[in-house]
């Protein structure tokens, strides 16, 4: 942050962070200075996301010398550091990260002077003594500490925040909100929402209230509790004290701090307390608890040794040990031994999906401690992801003793013969955005595709942005400007050389226009897809190309502190289309137009009437300049009312109002001003004045309504010029005039302007309801269109004139879109006493950004990653026994909570046919480009079915009504041949397999549903 010294916030770096943090957190966070105690994967994983995340300054501690096998999971290590202190190695290549964050090593003692100067404190691998000698010392200073540790496939994280510690946000949510329709004078005074809105509240929370008539004590009144009623009601205690309510009102949440007390590390030992992450194994943490314990008991008397991968006398001697802390202990549970033996196995494991895993969470704790932003976890939880392991794996000691490798720790887990398959992998990543840049991190520390057959193939065919840096990890600022899949490929094979040749990068956007890059010998030759996209559509499409290739596809998302997973699998698992989320609400069009009634409706009205000012004028002339017979072709299909409103605009910027200097720039937003936040107000009141009523008696401007009021133009209000310097300056732009940031001189021009007085216009009509015509109010008489047709200027006196559309691009500070729409929102929200909202706020909205932080990020690819081993460890050796469906994982996440939710895949839909079943991945498959007749026999006598439709996409080859003419001439064509005939066009060379839709009856005459149809047109 320009930040750490000055306290302002780098919004172009943060952006995406103060979304899922707020200004708030974040300057609390650029005043507290972190510790990281031991600097192997784990702690170089903590370290990393809160470098990225912006504290004042991260201290690292780990003298020890830099082994082989740290470079399992420390991403940060080359193999020439070996032997070099690994916090020396590790702080420059941290302090890249972010240039606002001083990154540096104590090079003295853990003293408890030196501790006592931080905010918190975080260790990872060190003996369980240590740990509890700085934990007794954080928590006597008041600085909040955290242990965690990762073993193979298990974990832990612990947090001391000390007593009376302030959550002033425990969710992050938005507060609710809603209108009011009555409120009850009563003991229980019971709120009633508008038009059965459901209000979204909890009982314990707190709302207070604006804009009530009547009942006004309750306007601005202190936080009242809330009872919930039912979805549409709530009390909110005593109310017959206060005025009779009358009408309207807004309701408004009131987040209110939570305190919380937690307990030392040495008290939370003997008195645990879990935060359960999977309920399926809700036995687990309490033994995972006295496991932890007696491997660092072995660790102790084993001079720091940790038993042996796969020793079975050390696992026994882990065994006893953790019987003997159970029987000591007051909160006795009971142990398996099977669990407790594969603990020890794990204990030198250092698997990078678990380090991603636990590495997002606890960075995320530390932001917690470090701004009261989010629920903390109080003491301990504890994760495991026993599952991975390959089917019927029986390791033996030999098989997952280390090898001198970069790759020893996830031997250790895995075995070398699950090593040899993850090198030999092939899987296609689309996208390296910020999940992009963490999946490649992670593959790159397993070593997928680093052996002799692997391929990693990854596409993304944006450009590295600034606002890009805050989580994306791999990419630096001198790469601003690059492209993401080539700087990240090559960051990632400096992390681990084994991959360097093994990444093919593609700059191609994956849809229907590149199937000749992505075709049928590309799918054939991967074992499969993971997605780290951001929009539903591309994730779509590659999923119904995972169908049609049956290949298993790994997804994922995140949405700031929310994240989540599926894994699709082919016959196991539903596709990632086959559950879709509920369409986003549209606001309707009569609420933006003319009853807007919350902030959102007006940056929704200033972002659409960016476009029809800045954009679609601008394109409009440039297509009837170069165009030929534009308005023939332009309004074949259009009423006459958009021909009118869409040749005025090209007139008008042709001609009538065409600027020859920014002064005529600032006149043309002046007169805009006027209209929009004036006249158009003036005549919505003049068609319905405040006092008007419906037809049954109501008054017309009752809630959600809002009666509106005319703004008159003020040059001495900073939102007025606000809105005449953007809108001048856009225009400007749109002829390529120079602009001006100059507000004395463009409030001068302004004011000087003379606007005509407005006269309200009987007979317009104004959209009232969704179900009129929007366009209803436009002039559409057939003479008046002729006249203006007649009225057009010729192109051709306009040779080589070409305006500028305004192309819409939050992100740039300096173009003034976001300035535009920030004031124009926030002019229409006074016209109808709306609260305003600030341009960051804005930006969001309009530009529908996603909030993103890369704690969440770090944590959802690594329960990614963890499907991946699942997926390639899916079947036994013996080829005989297959991973089932519950095994397999789909996560749910949300950090700010915190909350695990973790589901079985659902199982693919069957259908029934004949005798058999089908789902979405089955197909009837030809090898060879079969007849037509050919194949409508084989499904007469095969499935005792009869054709009566094949299609194409949306071709049609043939259906059982055709006349016998164009039977005869389809039946004997081979369905290359088909196609070509039906569609004129040859069957691309790319594609192997053409898709046949068909439709079927039995032979009682009912329509089959039927699995679609493949056949090979090469073969």
């Amino acid at each position: 942050m320009s930040g750490n010294t000055s306290g302002d916030i780098d919004e172009s770096l943060y952006s995406r962070q103060l979304y899922v943090l707020g200004a708030d957190a974040m300057k609390k966070m650029s005043a507290s200075n972190v510790l990281i105690v031991g600097l192997k994967g784990l702690g170089c994983e903590v370290a990393k996301n809160i470098v990225l995340a912006g504290v004042k300054s991260v201290t690292l501690y780990d003298p020890s010398p830099v082994v082989i096998s740290d470079l399992s999971t420390q991403f940060f290590l080359h193999q020439e550091d070996v032997g070099k202190p690994r916090a020396q190695v590790s702080a420059p290549r941290l302090a890249e990260l972010n240039q606002y964050v001083p990154v540096s090593v104590l090079d003295t003692e853990l003293t408890p002077e030196a501790i006592a100067a931080f905010k918190c404190v975080v260790v990872t691998d060190i003996p369980q003594q240590q740990k509890l000698e700085i934990s007794e010392t954080a928590h006597q200073n008041n600085v909040y500490f955290i242990s965690t540790e990762t073993r193979g496939l298990f974990g832990y994280t612990f947090n001391d925040f000390g007593k009376d510690f302030v959550v002033v946000d425990p969710t992050g949510e938005e507060p609710l909100s809603g209108m009011v329709a009555n409120i009850e004078q009563a003991e229980e005074g019971v709120v009633m929402c508008l038009d059965e809105t459901r209000h979204g509240l909890e009982d314990g929370q707190f709302v207070t209230f604006s804009e009530v008539q009547g009942m006004t004590e309750l306007n601005d009144c202190e936080p009242r509790k809330v009872k919930v009623i039912g979805p549409y009601t709530f009390s909110i205690g005593d109310t017959r004290g206060l005025s009779a309510y009358t009408r309207g009102g807004l309701f408004k949440q009131v987040k209110m701090p939570v305190v919380l007390n937690f307990k030392s590390f040495k008290s939370a030992l003997e008195e645990p307390e879990y935060f359960y992450s999977d309920f399926s194994k809700f036995d687990r943490p309490a033994q995972l608890h006295v496991g932890f314990q007696a491997l660092h008991a072995f660790a102790a008397a084993n001079n720091g040794r940790m038993p042996r991968p796969g020793n079975d006398d050390d696992a026994t001697e882990v065994i006893r040990l953790a019987n003997q802390i159970n029987d000591a202990w007051s909160q006795k549970t009971e142990l398996d031994d099977k669990l407790l033996k594969q603990l020890a196995y794990q204990a030198t494991g250092d698997l990078s999906p678990m380090v991603a895993v636990f590495g997002g969470l606890v960075a995320q704790e530390v932001l917690k401690a470090c701004t009261g932003k989010f629920s903390p976890i109080n003491n301990f939880m504890y994760f495991d992801a026993l599952e991975c392991l390959p089917i019927g794996f029986e390791p033996k000691e030999a098989d997952l003793a280390p090898v001198g490798s970069r790759y020893d720790g996830q031997i250790a887990v895995f075995g070398r013969e699950f090593q040899e398959k993850l090198s030999n992998y092939r899987e296609f990543l689309v996208g390296s955005g910020a999940i992009g840049c963490e999946m490649l991190k992670n593959w790159a520390m397993m070593g997928i595709a680093s052996g002799e057959n692997g391929v990693i193939h990854v596409t993304d065919m944006d450009t590295i942005e600034k606002s890009n840096l805050n989580r994306q990890f791999l990419f630096r600022p001198a790469d601003v400007g690059k492209l993401k899949s080539d700087t990240a490929a090559e960051a990632v094979a400096k992390m681990n050389p084994d991959i360097a040749g093994k990444i093919v990068t593609h700059q191609d956007r994956v849809g229907l226009e590149t199937e000749v890059v992505y075709n049928d010998e590309f799918y054939e030759s991967i074992d499969g897809v993971t997605n780290a996209l951001d929009n539903v559509v591309a994730r779509k499409y590659m999923d119904q190309r995972c169908v049609f290739y049956r290949k298993p596809l790994l997804e994922s998302g995140t949405l700031g502190t929310k994240g989540n997973t599926q894994v699709v699998i082919p016959h196991l698992t539903e596709s990632y289309s086959a559950s879709q989320d509920p369409a986003e609400k549209q606001i309707p069009i009569c609420t933006l137009k003319n009853f807007p009634h919350a902030i959102e409706h007006t940056i929704q009205w200033a972002r659409d009437l960016f476009e029809g000012l800045f954009t679609q004028p601008a394109e409009s002339v440039n297509a009837y300049l170069s165009t030929p017979d534009y308005i023939d072709k332009a309004f074949a299909t259009v009423g006459d009312s958009v021909k009118i409103e869409t040749l005025n605009k090209i007139r008008s910027f042709l001609v009538t109002d065409k600027p020859m200097a920014f002064a005529d720039c600032v006149a043309w937003a002046r007169k805009n001003f006027e209209e929009l936040y004036n006249n158009a107000p003036q005549q919505l009141l003049f068609n319905f004045p405040a006092d008007a009523v419906t037809s049954s008696g109501q008054p017309f401007w009752s809630p959600p309504k809002r009666v509106p009021t005319a703004v008159t133009f003020d040059p001495a209000s900073d939102l007025h010029i606000d809105f005449i310097m953007a809108a001048a300056n856009l225009h400007a732009f749109n002829y390529g005039l120079k602009g001006s940031r100059d507000r004395d001189q463009i409030k001068q021009l302004a004011a000087a302007v003379t606007v005509p007085k407005f006269v309200p216009k009987s007979g317009v009509k104004i959209q009232v309801n969704e179900n009129e015509d929007p366009g209803a109010g436009v002039e559409s008489d057939a003479d008046g269109l002729s006249a203006l047709v007649a009225s057009m200027p010729d192109p051709a006196e306009f040779a080589g004139v070409r305006l500028a559309p305004a192309d819409f691009e939050k992100d740039d500070d300096s173009n003034f879109h976001i300035d535009f729409i920030t004031a124009a929102s926030n002019l229409r929200a006074s016209n109808y006493g709306i609260e305003p909202e600030d341009r960051f706020r804005t930006k969001q909205i309009a530009g529908k950004i996603i909030p993103a932080i890369a704690t969440t990020t770090s944590l959802v690819t690594g329960l990614v990653c963890l499907e991946l081993y699942k997926l390639i460890g899916s079947v036994s050796r013996d080829g005989q026994t297959v991973r089932k469906v519950d095994d397999y994982k789909n996560g749910f996440i949300n950090l700010a909570l915190p909350f695990f939710g973790f589901s079985e895949p659902i199982p693919p839909v069957k259908t029934k046919c004949n005798d058999s079943e089908f789902s979405e991945w089955d197909s009837f498959d030809y090898d060879h480009d079969i007849t037509l007749q050919e194949l409508i026999d084989d499904f007469e006598k095969t499935h005792k079915l009869e054709l009566t439709m094949v299609s194409s996409g949306v071709s049609m080859l043939y259906a059982s009504f055709y006349s016998k003419k164009k039977l005869e001439s389809r039946l004997p064509m081979k369905v290359s041949e088909l196609v070509k005939s039906v569609t004129g066009k040859d069957v691309p060379a790319h594609t192997k397999w053409v898709m046949l839709d068909v439709c079927c009856e039995d032979a009682e005459g009912e329509d089959v549903e039927v699995p679609a149809i493949h056949v090979n047109v090469r073969n």
